[in-house]
């Protein structure tokens, strides 16, 4: 067994370390990975969105927009990028990540746009050796399947970039985006929800470039033009960048400024925002940042071990992040959150779930104003969860019955997180006397968690497994991570009692069985037994493994487990290394990050949840300690 004094010497050096790592305002911001990929595509967006500005002739003055010297930013960029590469020659989403061709294929298309390479001995000879390793424009599209989301994009900047001719593009139905956001869902598109801009502005780019040879698909797509421009400048944030994802957005201007587009208003805002967020080293994240989700997740490691939430002074800041309109770029309506509190987020399922449990966090000891406040948005959120549910039980990222592309599908991790936060107010509500409209609600949720766990025992492996749809493990067979799945799914299983039921045993089991030498979690059995390479256990992968354990600590067979897995994540603290950052989530289709607080809040959450459940702790000791004494 862990030694107590060091189990909660290091769950206080965790706590108040994640306490240090918030905002000014009192909520947790992080530190979203430079991304080389993101650095790529933004640079070939400012290059083309200047030379096409400044070779329009119109009433456009680009000195305007490119205020400071764009060539010196470039070269900066191209630098940081350059630095990026990795011993194959091929680049990574980030720079814990292995080579991708996709990010390769991107990187050599900014330096050939530039025509800087030379100052970079072999680095092209070696990219592209890289890329026709992986199967040139065949293995990107391997990596991808039937989602266009990325491989239509990334060859459509690799066409503007001259590197690969334009019959290599697939074309997009960009006109379809004119019919009514509604019916959307319904029309099969090739990419996934929260693409539209990418298929308006990349469908537009191949249709300019190489219209096609039907002259009736020629004709609608020429009277579709405006109309689908219109809907893109619709769907532009204020902060103009779709998603606040740099990728995104750079696809939308490099795409509209290589048609002529240049001068418009959304490639001017576009550009707007890319110029704002950019590091100083020269690089951009994939995102803003993920400061709504980071938030919540902090919350809710600090309620789960045992904290006192009421001098924390971000509660007004949570719930000024719900959407209260329905959002133009998904159609979502009012009620759920977002990753982000900036203008670019869109509500999803796993965001609005988080959100849920910490405004349950906060609701017991609330005052009576705030309590009415949470009450509001906790019924808002909870019908908005509810109303996104899929007819097969499971609960989709952004909107309900887009369930062809695997980014758009019911997920085993989002359904667990959904199913956790309607059982949370579920139980709030039954022990309190609530409003007509507030029983009618939850007279709603037994049957939609019911459908919940329905859904989550059809989709277990065969191992007792289950996959997450956003997060991910690089070393693993398929980049999956079963880890991270399965030990969110089993906490919905912990929350709502059903610990005893065969799938949660299986499950249980199956993390047994993946736990490595060390004590921690991280690639699973897969990984070497099929060639992958072996990888150390992670701070995050072992932090959650042990937070779904503890429910079972009675249970003797699981109580080593835990202890070996404690012990690693107190020499893990002791050692310093509560800042590592392995990637671990997917963003789009198959883009990795590595956030910096991950490891922060899934550390506090898992240590202070075992000295919660263990019996010998010296409550005493951990009284005189000072509860979010940085507060």
């Amino acid at each position: 067994m862990t030694d107590r004094e060091r189990l909660l010497a290091a769950y206080t050096t965790s706590r108040d370390a994640l306490l240090d790592e918030r905002h000014a305002q009192g909520h947790w911001v992080g530190r979203l990975s430079s991304s080389p990929l993101s650095t790529a595509t933004a640079i070939c967006a400012l290059v083309l969105a200047e030379e096409h500005a400044r070779g329009t002739g119109q009433d456009f003055d680009p000195d305007e927009l490119y205020q400071s010297d764009l060539s010196e930013q470039l070269l900066q960029s191209l630098y940081w990028l350059a630095g990026q590469q990795n011993e194959d020659g091929g680049w990574g989403d980030t720079d814990e990540s292995l080579s991708n061709i996709a990010t390769t294929m991107l990187a050599v298309a900014a330096f050939r746009l530039t025509g800087v390479p030379a100052k970079y001995a072999d680095l092209l000879e070696r990219a592209d050796a890289y890329i026709k390793q992986q199967g040139g424009i065949r293995g990107l599209k391997r990596r991808y399947g039937r989602d266009k989301t990325f491989a239509v994009p990334i060859l459509t900047n690799c066409a503007l970039a001259e590197t690969i001719s334009w019959r290599k593009v697939r074309a997009l139905p960009f006109e379809l985006a004119c019919l009514p956001q509604s019916v959307y869902r319904f029309l099969r598109f090739p990419v996934v929800s929260y693409a539209i801009p990418a298929l308006v502005a990349v469908g537009q780019a191949r249709f300019h470039n190489r219209p096609p040879l039907n002259p009736i698909t020629r004709f609608i797509r020429r009277l579709a033009v405006k109309p689908s421009l219109d809907v893109l400048a619709q769907m532009q944030p204020e902060s103009g960048g779709y998603l606040e994802a740099t990728p995104l957005t750079s696809f939308v201007v490099m795409s509209l400024a290589g048609m002529g587009q240049a001068e418009s208003a959304v490639v001017r805002r576009g550009v707007e925002f890319l110029l704002a967020s950019v590091r100083p080293d020269g690089s951009w994240p994939i995102d803003t940042n993920l400061a709504t989700w980071n938030t919540s997740l902090a919350v809710n490691a600090l309620h789960n071990a045992g904290e006192d939430l009421s001098q924390l002074d971000c509660l007004d800041w949570l719930l000024s992040c719900q959407h209260t309109e329905t959002h133009r770029s998904t159609g979502a309506a009012p009620g759920g959150w977002a990753w982000t509190d900036l203008s670019g987020g869109v509500p999803d399922s796993d965001d609005t779930s988080s959100a849920l449990l910490a405004l349950a966090a906060w609701y017991a000891k609330a005052s009576g104003t705030q309590r009415q406040q949470i009450a509001v948005a906790a019924r808002a959120g909870v019908a908005w969860l509810l109303d996104l549910q899929n007819r097969d039980g499971g609960w989709p990222t952004f909107c309900r019955g887009w369930g062809r592309l695997p980014f758009d599908r019911s997920g085993c991790d989002l359904t667990a997180h959904a199913v956790r936060a309607l059982h949370t107010w579920h139980a709030i509500w039954r022990q309190e006397p609530v409003s007509v409209a507030t029983s009618k609600l939850a007279s709603r949720l037994d049957e939609a968690i019911e459908a919940g766990f329905v859904f989550l025992d059809k989709k277990q492996q065969h191992d007792g497994s289950w996959l997450p749809l956003w997060f991910g493990n690089q070393h693993q067979e398929q980049e999956a991570n079963p880890i991270y799945g399965t030990a969110k799914v089993l906490l919905a299983y912990r929350d709502c009692e059903r610990l005893d039921s065969p799938a949660a045993h299986s499950a249980q089991l199956f993390l047994l069985d993946t736990q490595q030498a060390d004590g921690g979690w991280g690639a699973g059995p897969s990984a070497t037994e099929n060639g992958f390479p072996a990888q150390a256990s992670t701070l995050v992968e072992t932090s959650l493994a042990v937070e779904a354990l503890l429910a079972g600590a009675g249970d003797t067979s699981l109580q080593t487990a835990i202890d070996q897995g404690l012990a690693f994540l107190v020499e893990a603290v002791e050692q310093g290394r509560l800042s590592e950052t392995p990637p671990i989530g997917l963003y789009f289709a198959k883009l990795w990050y590595h956030e910096r607080l991950y490891g922060y809040v899934h550390t506090v959450s898992a240590l202070g949840q075992a000295l919660r459940r263990d019996p010998m702790a010296d409550r005493d000791a951990r009284q005189d300690e000072p509860h979010l004494s940085r507060v």
